[in-house]
């Protein structure tokens, strides 16, 4: 018997078109939820790739016909899924620019507002003409408008405060069924030590190693770190995880800036904790980033973070500046970076500080607090709806 303040066993469909961790962090977020939400409640899966196993899920493999143009496949997805849901769950769960799903999980800038916030007079009218002769671009903003309609039960889940501000100023009908979940992480458990960590990963065992984890190499400021890199003292090593496709533009760079022996590119690793373990310092100077899972999941292993201030990064709207991480005013400005690395390798007390109040932030933020999250909004949907 469920207890009275519990939420009773529901069966819930998630809607990813991508349900592989090599899909980025949307993705990530996604299955880690599901993983929580598994051990209480029947989950169904609907993705058109899937690379992923988990006791007690369901999984639906979504055909596409049409994998380009993108916006096109995105249109089927959302149809395919609505004709597959729509009876028989008690609450449709979607992280995809989908019309239909009780909870809708908005993990990027809206499209609305990144076409037209800031743009008056002769400009938006522009813009608006390139809109409106632009299939790609209509749909995307038919997807996204409904989205946020106002509908019975309706919950919008934005994965950050900075997200949740361009949604209010993009859609304010919607305020009231907007909240915040933001990511949470598995705190890891004890195992290899540094220097295991790093034989494994075939990197050098005497050096201090700065860690780089991202997909998007150069939007999440791997350029200027390299460019750091050059000034930092010779024992200073950099390892880059994420996707090996953009490595050898990254690698040729390293090499033109003369570090190129000091920069360990390890591609995109099935775990990524043993590159955890093996670094001393994680360094994530986005340009942008909604959340920056990476930047939580480093805090959890008890690194010390420098990392782009709230203006770039959602994350660091939480943390505390030489507190519980260190925050970059502009994550360009490969000076701002040095003096940053500088003043945190040449203070183990300060690494130190770090350290322990990264972990502290990261128990507060787990997959299980998120989960709980999420139970409470299906709920509320359902009391909303009448169900």
């Amino acid at each position: 018997m469920n207890d009275p303040g519990e939420l009773p066993r529901l069966r819930v469909a998630v809607l990813n078109r991508v349900f592989s961790a090599s899909g980025g962090g949307a993705e990530s977020y996604s299955m880690r939820l599901v993983e929580q939400l598994a051990a209480r409640h029947e989950i169904h899966v609907f993705a058109q790739k899937i690379d992923h196993q988990w006791p007690g899920v369901h999984y639906h493999r979504v055909t596409s016909p049409l994998r380009k143009p993108r916006w096109l496949n995105q249109l089927w997805y959302a149809a395919a899924t609505w004709l597959a849901t729509r009876r028989g769950f008690d609450v449709v769960h979607s992280h995809e620019n989908t019309w239909h799903g009780r909870v809708q999980t908005i993990h990027v800038m809206p499209v609305r507002h990144n076409l037209l916030a800031g743009r008056t007079g002769w400009r938006r009218t522009l813009r608006w003409l390139k809109i409106a002769t632009s299939p790609r671009l209509l749909i995307y903003l038919w997807l996204e408008s409904a989205r946020f309609s106002s509908r019975p039960g309706r919950q919008v889940v934005l994965t950050s405060s900075s997200l949740q501000a361009q949604a209010l100023g993009t859609y304010p009908h919607a305020a009231n069924a907007m909240s915040v979940v933001t990511p949470g992480v598995t705190l890891p458990q004890p195992g290899w030590s540094r220097v295991e960590a790093r034989q494994a990963l075939r990197l050098p065992t005497q050096r201090r190693l700065l860690l780089f984890v991202a997909n998007d190499y150069a939007r999440k400021g791997l350029t200027t770190l390299l460019a750091a890199l050059v000034t930092l003292p010779p024992d200073v090593h950099l390892a880059v995880v994420g996707h090996a496709g953009q490595a050898q533009r990254f690698r040729d760079l390293a090499a033109a800036l003369g570090v190129g022996d000091r920069v360990h590119f390890l591609g995109a690793l099935n775990v990524v904790a043993q590159a955890y373990r093996a670094a001393d310092v994680l360094v994530h100077p986005t340009l942008d980033d909604t959340f920056a899972m990476v930047v939580l999941e480093g805090l959890a292993h008890g690194l010390p973070v420098v990392v782009s201030g709230p203006a770039q990064c959602g994350i660091s709207t939480l943390l505390r500046d030489g507190k519980d991480a260190l925050l970059l005013t502009d994550p360009q400005d490969a000076k701002e970076l040095v003096g940053t690395l500088q003043r945190l390798l040449a203070n183990p007390a300060l690494q130190q500080r770090l350290a322990a109040n990264g972990r502290a932030f990261a128990q507060a933020h787990t997959w299980e607090r998120a989960a709980a999250e999420y139970e409470r909004l299906y709920r509320a949907s359902l009391e909303a709806d009448g169900a």
